[in-house]
């Protein structure tokens, strides 16, 4: 979901600019969309056509120039799969909440403009802590509705944050 919503809203913004891929620390290879969350997707005018599931490897993590991460558990195993992106992953609330803190440099292609604010984001992080479960986003999986629910109102805000301040930034 995380996927299709952030690509949806940064094609709107600046078409063919930004490449978003998801993988699964513990994905269930080639499966579809879970049909709730694909119902979600649809929702929101993004698309959940050819999703498949793939399962997150050090090579997939070597093509990354920031890596979003759903709980502090998944950023930790992506960090300890490959340490050198350490300063280049956060959770996606995370990110959502401390970016909006960051002044980009407006002006200059999205790329870099992204590529300056990684570090000032890693920073800002230490300066505005929340309690670590507001870092989070629920795990749905086998769970009732009101756990996907809760997911969407996490996940989407916050892809919404990063849309924004692309968009304020541009």
């Amino acid at each position: 979901m995380a996927e299709r919503l952030l690509q949806n809203e940064l094609n709107m913004l600046t078409p063919a600019i930004f490449a978003v891929e998801s993988a699964g620390t513990a994905a269930m290879v080639g499966s579809a969309m879970e049909p709730t969350i694909e119902g979600f997707v649809r929702a929101s005018g993004a698309s959940s056509e050819g999703f498949s599931a793939r399962q997150l490897t050090r090579e997939i993590l070597d093509r990354q120039d920031l890596v979003l991460a759903l709980t502090r558990e998944h950023r930790s195993r992506i960090v300890e799969l490959r340490p050198a992106l350490l300063k280049k992953t956060f959770t996606l609330r995370e990110l959502a909440r401390v970016l909006p803190t960051i002044d980009g440099a407006r002006g200059v292609h999205p790329g870099e403009r992204w590529e300056r604010a990684i570090p000032l984001a890693m920073r800002a992080r230490t300066m505005h802590r929340s309690a670590p479960e507001d870092d989070d986003v629920v795990d749905p999986y086998r769970r009732g509705d009101q756990v996907f629910e809760a997911m969407r109102q996490q996940l989407a805000p916050a892809v919404q944050a990063l849309v924004e301040w692309e968009k304020t930034h541009a």
